[in-house]
């Protein structure tokens, strides 16, 4: 085998070698390079089926029954000046494809707030004042119905007193009067209002969802 330094060349199946005589001309028709196996054999391969790595080593599309099938026997080796070696050669191909990748989760939280307001409206209330006018005043015939002096109710209020003979008297009257007046009665109230917290959840791992599915 040859010198460490020569190039590696790898194959498929653990075939491996090494480069003895650098490719020249690529892309010319017919240009090829040496590579000596790990087994001692050596073999003219197309410059075009080497592909170069990152590494330095080159990589060629053959397994070790590849380059068996392609070595000629003894007789033929004998009769042919030299053997045609087929190399496949392979192309890579980009495939481009779209899938919906989770990269993050919202948690949206409702929260109730209560909080005190002051109401102050004005609110209309009706009150009735009752005043007592004295009448004291002898009544003859029937008891008085009550009456409306403008918006005042007056109901009379009557009594017998003892005489020398008993005769009514009006004593008093009542006089009824509507007061409207405007007030304010402060008073607290609960309202409820609503807000909203949002918190990012990060995505589930593979391992945790193949986790999570299974029993």
């Amino acid at each position: 085998m040859e010198s460490t330094n020569s190039p590696l060349v790898i194959g498929k199946e653990g075939l491996r070698g090494r480069l003895l005589t650098e490719p020249q001309g690529v892309h010319t028709q017919g240009a090829t390079a040496l590579v000596e196996l790990e087994n001692g054999q050596k073999m003219q391969i197309p410059a075009s089926a080497l592909v170069k790595q990152a590494d330095g080593a080159y990589y060629v599309a053959l397994s070790q029954e590849d380059v068996n099938r392609t070595q000629a026997s003894p007789t033929e080796h004998a009769s042919r000046r030299e053997t045609a070696l087929v190399v496949p050669v392979y192309q890579e191909e980009l495939a481009v494809d779209k899938r919906t990748v989770e990269i993050g989760r919202a948690r949206i939280t409702k929260h109730v707030e209560e909080h005190e307001e002051v109401v102050d409206e004005p609110l209309l209330r009706q009150e009735v004042q009752i005043d007592y006018v004295p009448i004291n005043r002898i009544w003859d015939g029937p008891p008085p119905p009550p009456r409306y002096e403008a918006d005042k109710l007056i109901i009379p209020l009557l009594e017998e007193v003892l005489v020398v003979e008993k005769r009514l008297m009006l004593k008093e009257e009542l006089h009824i009067s509507r007061v409207q007046k405007t007030v304010r009665e402060p008073q607290s109230v609960v309202l409820r209002s609503e807000s909203v917290s949002v918190e990012r959840v990060e995505p589930e791992s593979d391992t945790e969802r193949r986790g999570a599915a299974q029993p």
